[in-house]
């Protein structure tokens, strides 16, 4: 008899990954398979890092998960590219009723779409779960910034938060 393969999809825009999004790829890592980080983008948004800065941060962040690919898709629906790569599990993490409130619609609407394919929450600890990419994005430029996101990022991200930064500040001055 052969041993189901249980595999999840956990997707976001992960600009950039925080201590938050590690601590649900971690639970998710022991509780499927396999697990695809993925990437989504989607064209009419902006982001603060490209899309190849993005998938090596989380590669860097996630190597020591053996059962954790990390991949991306575009213009595309979570549910539509959760089933082209054949995962029977999409994970969402919900931090407060407003995402609750948010995912449970795109829960339904993903089973509308298709039956084949269940969503799971997963809610942080109260350490980690208010930790966003974009409350993170918000500090970046105040005075001691780089003190504190280290709280929120690993430090990976920290330093390439920081070479952005200078980046962005060079092209201000041009």
């Amino acid at each position: 008899m052969r041993k189901m393969v249980k595999r999840a999809v956990y997707a976001g825009s992960f600009d950039p990954v925080t201590k938050g999004h590690l601590w649900i790829i971690e639970q998710a890592a022991q509780l499927f398979n396999h697990l695809i980080i993925a990437i989504g983008e989607n064209a009419t948004k902006s982001y603060s890092f490209d899309i190849k800065t993005r998938l090596d941060l989380l590669r860097k962040v996630t190597k020591q998960y053996k059962n954790v690919e990390v991949s991306h898709f575009h213009n595309q629906f979570l549910i539509h590219y959760a089933a082209q790569v054949k995962a029977q599990y999409i994970i969402r993490g919900i931090r407060n009723v407003n995402d609750y409130e948010y995912e449970k619609g795109m829960r339904h609407i993903n089973s509308d779409i298709s039956k084949d394919i269940t969503t799971i929450f997963l809610m942080p600890p109260r350490g980690v779960a208010e930790i966003s990419s974009s409350l993170v994005n918000g500090l970046v430029g105040s005075d001691q910034w780089e003190n504190i996101v280290t709280k929120y990022v690993p430090p990976v991200v920290v330093k390439q938060m920081i070479k952005l930064h200078q980046s962005n500040q060079v092209s201000q001055v041009k």
